[in-house]
């Protein structure tokens, strides 16, 4: 279903492509939240246990800064995995007023188990494009997110 926006040719345009991009991205997204709370996670957890297994331990505002949430969203989601025991806060050595956020052992662990089932059901998504196609997507998708840092 395309915009009924009555604006420029170009407009339209642009805004039928942002459509069709949110809409297949939310639909894979709840896909993919509905099996990350099997699990018993939420988006937003599962994203700082990868950037914590794959960065290394990390300040608090740089994680919501990688996972796009905001301070009092992030600080939520660190209480609540801190209660999981999956990673904890440790103050930080050279300033002691910023705590480094750490994945505990429990966390990869769960972390490894979970991520196996969330890459199987992307994959499940992607496979309708060839390997081509999912490089120009990829290709796109940073451009279009580059653009919109600036």
């Amino acid at each position: 279903m395309g915009s009924r926006y009555k604006g420029s040719k170009k407009e339209i345009q642009a805004l039928n492509a942002y459509i069709k991009l949110i809409r297949s991205a939310e639909s894979m997204n709840s896909k993919i939240n509905l099996l990350l709370a099997d699990f018993g996670f939420t988006e937003s957890q599962f994203g700082v246990l990868d950037a914590l297994m794959h960065l290394g331990p990390l300040k608090q505002k740089e994680l919501g800064k990688k996972i796009l949430k905001s301070g009092g969203n992030i600080t939520m989601v660190i209480n609540n995995l801190e209660k999981q025991e999956l990673v904890n806060r440790k103050r930080g050595e050279k300033d002691k007023r910023h705590f480094m956020i750490h994945l505990t052992k429990r966390g990869r662990k769960r972390f490894v188990e979970v991520l196996p089932q969330v890459v199987i059901l992307i994959n499940k998504h992607f496979e309708i494009l060839d390997s081509a196609e999912q490089k120009e997507l990829e290709r796109l998708s940073k451009i279009i997110g580059l653009q919109v840092r600036k």
